[in-house]
C-alpha cells in the first residue's frame, strides 16, 4: 500500500470554492420523500455498466408508495423496504428489485420530489435498468442555506498554540497538540479533511429512543472491548492516510470491510482494499468531494464489488478508473444502517452490531477542536469554536470513521467509543481516538452502517 508520510500533502485537483458554492448536495427529508412515486424504467437486461446519466425511452412504469420509516407498497400490494441515505436520495427494495437513485439538485436547489438517473436491478445484481422517479402531489423545492464567507482565513485559529492552550484550559477529559502535518493547509484542505462537500448532511436524524429492551442489552454486554485484541487477536487492519483527497468515507467503509473479513475467515484473509478505486471509479459518490459509507461498504461493494490496494494504489486524486480490469473483485451483501434504517440507530443497536457482527463504519460531525485531538475522551468544546464569529468550515462536513469498540475510564467512569481515523499514525493515539459515549457526541450515535461479506478463496 502506498503510506502517505507525516505532512498532509495539498492536492492539485481540491474542489475550487466556486463549485462548493454551486454544486451543493441534495437536502431531502424523510417528509419529503415519503409518499406515492410513479418510477419510469428505461429498457432492461442490461449490464452494471449502463450509464444512467444518459437521457432514456421509458419502457415501463410502475407506481411505489413509501411509508414512513421503512415500508414500501407497490401497485400489485407487494410489500418490501425502504430507506432513506442522509439527505441525499433513497433506496428501495420490493418484489426481488433494488431502486436506488440521488434526489435532484440543481446549484443550491434540492428538488426532492424527483429522482433522475437512478439504478435498478434484481436483487442478485443482474438484469440492470435505469429510472427516473417522480413523486406525486406538489413540487417540492428547497433551497440549502450555504455560508458564503469561505475566504477568511482561519488556520491561524486551527491548530494554533492559542486554540491548544484554549482547549487544554477548558476541560481536562482529552488533551490537545499541535499538529506539524497540518501548518499551513487552506480552507479547501480542511473541509476536504473532514469529509469533503460533498458530505454535507444539513440535518442529522438523532438517535432512536433507547427502549427498556435496549436497556437489559447493554447491560448483558462487557464493560469494555475491543476488536484489536480479542483473547490476544487483532482484527482490524492498519491505520492509513487519506491526506488531502475528501475520501474518508471510503477509508471507513473499506476499513470495516477489511475488519469483517478478517473475522470471517478468523484472520487467515486480511485484505488491504483500494480506496482509489472507490474514488476513481463509483458512480455512487463524488470522488475527493466526499461520499457516504452505506453506498460503498454496502452498494458498491455488492453491486461492483472491492479490488485490493495493488490493483489501483491510493493516489489521493480524482481521474478516470484506472484499476486493473484483471483483479478479482471481493463482494458484501446485508448492508443497512444499524438499526435497520436511517433514525432507527442509537448507543444500544451500535452495541450490539458492533460485538455480535464487527466494526462499523459511523458519521459524525467534526469541528475545528477536533482537528488537535491527541488523547484522552474527546467531546466537542462549544466555547472554542462555535463562539468565534466567524466561518467555520468543519460545520458543514460529516467526517466518516471506524468504531471498533469501547471502553469505561477507571478514574472518572465516563464511557467512550474507540475509534479508528484515516489521518494516519502520526495522530491522536496511534491513529485511533476516544469520543464520549451514550450522549450523541457530535451526531455519533445516529449514523452507523454494516455489511456481510460474502465468502470469496481469493486472497
Amino acid at each position: 500500500m502506498l503510506l502517505m508520510k507525516l505532512k498532509f500533502v495539498t492536492v492539485g485537483i481540491l474542489i475550487s470554492l466556486s463549485s462548493v458554492l454551486g454544486d451543493t448536495p441534495a437536502n431531502c427529508t424523510y417528509e419529503d420523500i415519503a409518499g406515492s412515486w410513479v418510477f419510469h424504467l428505461s429498457a432492461g437486461n442490461k449490464n452494471r455498466n449502463v450509464n444512467c446519466s444518459e437521457t432514456f425511452s421509458t419502457k415501463n412504469t410502475i407506481k411505489i408508495s413509501l411509508i414512513y420509516p421503512d415500508i414500501a407498497i407497490d401497485e400489485f400490494n407487494n410489500r418490501g423496504f425502504w430507506t432513506l441515505i442522509y439527505n441525499q436520495g433513497f433506496e428501495v427494495v420490493i418484489a426481488g428489485r433494488k431502486y436506488f437513485g440521488f434526489s435532484k439538485y440543481v446549484g443550491s436547489s434540492s428538488f426532492c420530489d424527483k429522482i433522475i438517473g437512478g439504478w435498478s436491478h434484481d436483487i442478485r445484481g443482474n438484469d440492470w435498468a435505469c429510472y427516473n422517479g417522480q413523486k406525486s402531489g406538489a413540487a417540492i423545492t428547497k433551497t440549502n442555506v450555504v455560508k458564503k464567507d469561505f475566504g477568511l482565513k482561519f488556520s491561524h485559529r486551527i491548530n494554533s498554540q492559542e486554540m491548544v492552550a484554549s482547549i487544554n484550559a477548558a476541560q481536562n477529559s482529552w488533551q490537545a497538540v499541535r499538529y506539524p502535518q497540518f501548518e499551513g493547509l487552506r480552507d479547501e484542505d480542511f473541509i476536504n479533511l473532514a469529509g469533503g462537500p460533498m458530505s454535507v448532511i444539513h440535518s442529522r436524524p438523532k438517535p432512536a429512543p433507547l427502549t427498556d429492551a435496549h436497556k437489559r442489552l447493554m447491560g448483558s454486554l462487557p464493560e469494555s472491548f475491543d476488536w484489536r485484541n480479542v483473547n490476544g487477536v487483532n482484527y482490524v487492519s492498519p491505520v492509513r492516510n487519506q491526506g488531502g483527497c475528501g475520501s474518508c468515507y471510503a477509508f471507513a467503509a473499506l476499513a470495516m470491510d477489511e475488519a469483517r473479513i478478517r473475522i470471517l475467515t478468523n484472520n487467515t484473509q486480511k485484505p488491504v482494499f483500494s480506496p482509489q478505486d472507490v474514488v476513481e471509479c463509483s458512480p455512487y459518490s463524488q470522488g475527493c468531494a466526499g461520499g457516504f459509507p452505506y453506498l460503498i461498504s454496502g452498494k458498491y461493494a455488492e453491486d461492483y464489488g472491492l479490488v485490493l490496494e495493488e490493483c489501483n494504489s491510493y493516489k489521493g486524486i480524482d481521474g478516470i478508473c484506472t484499476t486493473n480490469s484483471t483483479c478479482p473483485r471481493h463482494y458484501f451483501t446485508n448492508y443497512k444502517y444499524v438499526g435497520g434504517y436511517y433514525g432507527a440507530t442509537n448507543e444500544a443497536v451500535i452495541l450490539q452490531a458492533l460485538y455480535e457482527g464487527g466494526p462499523l463504519a459511523v458519521g459524525f460531525m467534526v469541528y475545528s477542536d477536533f482537528s488537535n485531538y491527541k488523547s484522552g475522551i474527546y467531546h466537542h468544546i462549544d466555547s472554542i469554536s462555535d463562539n468565534l464569529g466567524r466561518f467555520n468550515p468543519f460545520e458543514i462536513t460529516n467526517h466518516a470513521v471506524l468504531l471498533v469498540g469501547w471502553g469505561v475510564d477507571k478514574k472518572t467512569s465516563e464511557k467512550y467509543w474507540i475509534v479508528k481515523n484515516s489521518w494516519g499514525e502520526n495522530w491522536g493515539i496511534d491513529g485511533y481516538f476516544w469520543i464520549r459515549r451514550g450522549t450523541d457526541e457530535c451526531g455519533f450515535e445516529s449514523l452507523a452502517v454494516e455489511s456481510t461479506p460474502v465468502f470469496t478463496f481469493n486472497s
